[in-house]
Parts: C-alpha cells; sequence; structure tokens
C-alpha cells in the first residue's frame, strides 16, 4: 500500500513573516493527520523560517529548485547542499513553470535530480504535457520523453528515493483540472514506464501525485483513484484551512 503524499507549492509567495504566520493556522488543523506525508515548499527566502516552524510536527519542508553544481561562479543559483543547510528534506524539480519561464530541459532535470540524490534530498521530480500536446494526442509520447529523459542512468535504488508529479500544464492554476480518470490515465502509463525501465516492484512502490488546479472539492475524487497518490498543489495551498481540508482528504 502506497503512502499519500500532499505536498503544496507556494510558488513565489509569503514572505518570511506569512509563512510564520501561515504553519501557526495550519499546523492544529492536521496534528492528527497520520494518513498521509505532508509537504510544503516555500519560497528560498522562507526556508529556514518554515523548517524552523515546522519543526516538531510531522510536516516536511521542500524547496522549488535547486542548481546541480555544489558551489561556483552561478549568480543567482542555489545549491542542493545549501537547501539541506536550512533543514530542508525535499526538493521539486522540473516544475512546468521552470520548464516554460527558465528554460528547463530533460537534460537539466536529470542533473538537478541526481545533485539532490546525492545531497540526500527526497525529489519531486515533475512531468506533463500541454494543451496543444493533448489535443494532437501526444500525452504518453510526451510522458514518455521526459521520464526518460529525467531518470536516464539512475540506478533502481536512486529511483526508489524519488516522487514523480504528473501535471498537465494546461490544467495549472487555470482552474481547468484533468478529469480524475484522465489523471488516473497518465499515471497508469507512467507507472508502466518505470515497469520497464526499473522493475514491476520498483514501479508498484512509485508514488505518483497529480499536480493541476487541486482544490478541496476535488481531492477526494482524484484521491479514490488507486493509481493517484497524492497531490502537489498550487494557490490551494496558500491558505492554511484550504490546504488542511486537501490534507485531510
Amino acid at each position: 500500500m502506497r503512502r499519500p503524499v500532499i505536498a503544496g507549492n507556494w510558488k513565489m509567495y509569503k514572505t518570511q513573516a506569512d509563512t510564520r504566520a501561515f504553519f501557526e493556522r495550519f499546523l492544529p488543523l492536521v496534528a492528527s493527520s497520520t494518513h498521509c506525508d505532508i509537504v510544503v515548499a516555500p519560497p528560498f527566502t522562507a526556508l529556514a523560517a518554515a523548517v524552523g516552524a515546522a519543526r516538531g510536527s510531522t510536516v516536511t519542508v521542500a524547496a522549488q529548485d535547486g542548481f546541480w553544481e555544489k558551489e561556483g561562479a552561478f549568480t543567482g543559483q542555489v545549491s542542493m547542499g545549501m537547501i539541506v543547510e536550512t533543514g530542508c528534506k525535499g526538493v521539486i524539480i522540473g516544475h512546468s513553470e521552470r520548464r516554460q519561464f527558465f528554460g528547463e530541459t530533460n537534460e537539466t532535470v536529470n542533473k538537478k535530480l541526481k545533485a539532490a540524490l546525492a545531497a540526500g534530498l527526497r525529489p519531486i521530480v515533475c512531468v506533463g504535457e500541454t494543451l496543444a500536446e493533448r489535443e494532437m494526442n501526444l500525452t504518453h509520447a510526451v510522458l514518455e520523453k521526459q521520464f526518460e529523459g529525467a531518470f536516464v542512468s539512475l540506478t533502481g535504488d536512486e529511483f526508489s528515493r524519488i516522487l514523480l508529479a504528473y501535471e498537465p500544464v494546461w490544467a495549472i492554476g487555470t482552474g481547468r483540472t484533468a478529469t480524475a480518470e484522465m489523471a488516473a490515465d497518465s499515471h497508469r502509463y507512467l507507472r508502466e514506464l518505470a515497469q520497464k525501465r526499473f522493475t514491476s516492484e520498483r514501479a508498484s512502490a512509485l508514488r505518483i501525485l497529480y499536480g493541476g488546479s487541486v482544490k478541496p472539492d476535488n481531492i477526494r475524487g482524484l484521491m479514490a483513484q488507486v493509481e493517484i497518490d497524492g497531490a502537489l498543489v498550487g494557490g490551494a495551498s496558500l491558505d492554511a484551512q484550504s490546504f488542511a481540508s486537501i490534507v485531510n482528504f
């Protein structure tokens, strides 16, 4: 039985003060929520504040991105080791917005993934198709290319340490959500790719999250699908009550 994961990606929202206020409201609402792993990914500037605010709870903190080099002349970048130093346990890699706005490629996703694993972080690796790709029936082809590119040369043991997030780009922040059945189909295909690339045991254990306009009113339907192991939540994770409702699906 795969343990569910509910992760919140705050994107470029919340100051350190906002972060502490969020956790003050949020933690009592999920104090008894032992049915799933809870992850919050604040912006870099609020990571230490989040780690401090979450201390003593079951909530873990992740970064939204990281760089593959340990150090060097890379202005504006943050290494995986620096992320670990804040007390973070995970990192999101390859989010569609990183691909869309900042030139993230399957190759850089792979480099960041290896660096994250080497640093001891748990990566949440994102894959997903655009609306144009879905309308051209290219969803599976896109997912295969992203999957193979992200996990090239990974060992089975390394693969077992990652979380995968399927996020149809057309459903992120648009209010449009893939139906539970559509999401489950893509999750099922990703698990098939994992079985081909690694083993049936690794594929069966892989936890695949759905991301794309997840809200309190659709989380139950999504989680009813056997192939969906959790959610990567955007805007609805910014409000403590809303995110707690999703956690307590």
